[in-house]
This record gives C-alpha cells, structure tokens and sequence, in this order.
C-alpha cells in the first residue's frame, strides 16, 4: 500500500514496505490542512526518497494513530448491512425502516476513543438490559472505510456533492467494536452510544483517495433529492475479517449504497462544518458475505477474550486489535 502517516516524531510516506520522513510532526493535521497541492508535493518528496532509498524499514517503525481525530461520524450505509440486520432484530418486519433510502442516516461517535491498530481492546462494562450490570457478552466488530477529512468547510454553508470529494485527504480501514447487548438496551430512541463508544481501531497509514479504483454504482430508488444527486461512484476495494487467522468473511467496499460525496453533502446540508482529521466511517460493509460477526453467526457466538480480529482491503493499511478481559 501507499500512504501518508506518522512514523519517529515525522510526517512519513509509505511505499510497501518502506517509509520515508518528510518533515517533523507528530499528526498529519496541518499537513492535511493545507490542502491538495501541498498533498501532492508532500507525496511527490515522498517517492523521491523511496526510489533514492532514503528510507526506514516498515518493521522499524512504531505503529501510531496519523491524525488528531477532530469529529467522528459513523454512517449506515450498506444496503445488505441494514437489510441483514433489520431482519434480525426485527424479524417477520420490514428490514429497512421508511427513512433508508432517503438519506445516508448516521450517528455522532466518540472521537477520544479512536486507537491505532494494534492497540488492545479492553471488554467493556455496561448495562446489559435492565439492571443487569457487567461485561458485555456479546462483543462484535465491524468492517468499514473510513474517510479523513483535509480541507475545511465553512460553517453555515453546506459543501455541494459535486465538490465533497475534494475536501478529503484519504481513506483508512475501520473496526468499530460493537458491544450488542449493551447496545440493544440503550440505543432506543436515541442511537448508539455506550456501545460503541469505548473503541474504534483505524489504520495507522491513510490512503490517498485517488489511488482506490472507484465504480459506478447501481441507480439508487427513489431517486434521491436534489443535494444528494450525483454520478454515484464506489470504491472497488476487497474486504477480508480474519478471525485468530482464519479468513471468516470477504467483501467488497462496492457494496455501499450512498457515496461518500452524498455522506459529506448530507452532513453539511444543514451548515455543519468539516475540520482537518474529521473521520467519517462507512458503516459495516456487507455484501458477497457480512461485515459483521452478528451478521455472520447470527448472533450465536461473540468475540472472547484473546480473539485477534485483522482487517484488511486491497490497497489499505491492515486494522488489528486483540481482545483483552
């Protein structure tokens, strides 16, 4: 993979194996603040040094979060993901509720919980239903993309679709840790919160957005208003979940159904701002198989306590996180 992150007390570039440091730092922020022609030069001096072999080994290097997470925001945005669990929590029921396919629905997330990938990932408390107090029993992951923002938008002045994607500097994979029991009971009528708030792994290395392949998606019905219309593009990005080093699901970043230019207008639409090191995840990404355990066991089986989940995509610097009591 190729990408920008953080690597001894510098700003660094990493090809494949190799990382090469362009300038003191210890975030990518003000480098993402400067926007797509400093990326560009930041990224120029980067290859430079790689094919002059200028560089530090990647084994060499400590794993670090990139970037100062600002905002976090966790959309909903898979079709099959929504359907899957729609029909399991509400079985017998209409999967998807009457708002879906209108807007990219999300949520507001924690973003001081945001860790780098091979961070370990306590268990964590909550009420389980009722006043059932404990550790959750039901701990899951999620497989998602998510998009950093670079450059700023102003407050008060929502960003157009056709001009979102040039407020994002690149994209990481995402784990977001998911307690469902702890979840079931406190989500109604507010949403997640304690849930999913303890934990979110992000890759340590950001791709730069024009180096995943995008595709057309198909027509989306009804056809949605008129901020919302665009060309609808995916990434072409295969997915895996690797489970204590079993591949347990593959899938494909394809499968979204609302793009990330549509996420961005909708998020702005109401004069919201974007900030350098916003993140804004995907939702789980399900599709040719699920993106989450609950999807693919059928809520049966969990996380334990020593479970190592890894993520990985096609161009993308790997999530892993351990699961410690």
């Amino acid at each position: 993979m190729k990408g920008f992150g953080v690597a001894e007390g510098h700003v660094a570039w990493r090809d494949g194996d190799a990382v090469a440091l362009l300038e003191p730092g210890d975030a990518l922020n003000p480098l993402m603040g400067r926007g797509p022609a400093a990326w560009a030069e930041a990224r120029a001096r980067g290859e430079e040094r790689v094919a002059r072999g200028d560089v530090l080994p990647l084994g060499e290097v400590e794993a670090v979060l990139p970037f100062a997470v600002a905002d976090y925001v966790d959309f909903y945005s898979s079709l099959e993901h929504a359907t899957n669990m729609g029909g399991l929590l509400r079985p017998g029921g209409e999967p998807l509720l009457p708002n879906w396919r209108w807007l990219p629905i999300g949520y507001h997330g924690r973003a001081g919980t945001v860790v780098a990938s091979g961070t370990p990932v306590r268990r964590p408390q909550g009420q389980r239903g009722g006043p059932d107090f404990g550790p959750t029993n039901r701990l899951d992951i999620e497989l998602e993309l998510g998009f950093v923002i670079g450059v700023p938008s102003t407050l008060g002045e929502p960003v157009p679709v056709d001009r979102a994607l040039e407020h994002v500097f690149g994209a990481v994979l995402v784990n977001d840790w998911s307690a469902r029991d702890i979840q079931a009971w406190e989500y109604q009528p507010l949403g997640p919160f304690l849930g999913k708030s303890f934990a979110t792994s992000i890759s340590c290395w950001v791709t730069p957005i024009d180096v995943l392949p995008r595709v057309p998606l198909p027509a989306q019905e009804p056809e949605p208003l008129e901020y919302l219309r665009t060309e609808v593009l995916g990434f072409d990005v295969p997915l895996e979940i690797e489970l204590n080093g079993e591949v347990v699901s593959r899938t494909n970043a394809r499968h979204l159904y609302w793009s990330v230019e549509q996420q961005i207008a909708h998020l702005t639409s109401n004069g919201a701002r974007l900030r350098p090191g916003d993140l804004l995840a995907t939702g789980t990404i399900s599709g040719d198989e699920p993106g989450s355990l609950f999807e693919l066991w059928r809520g049966d089986r969990f996380l334990a306590d020593g479970d190592e989940v890894v993520l990985s995509g096609a161009g993308l610097a790997e999530v892993r996180g351990t699961v410690v009591g």
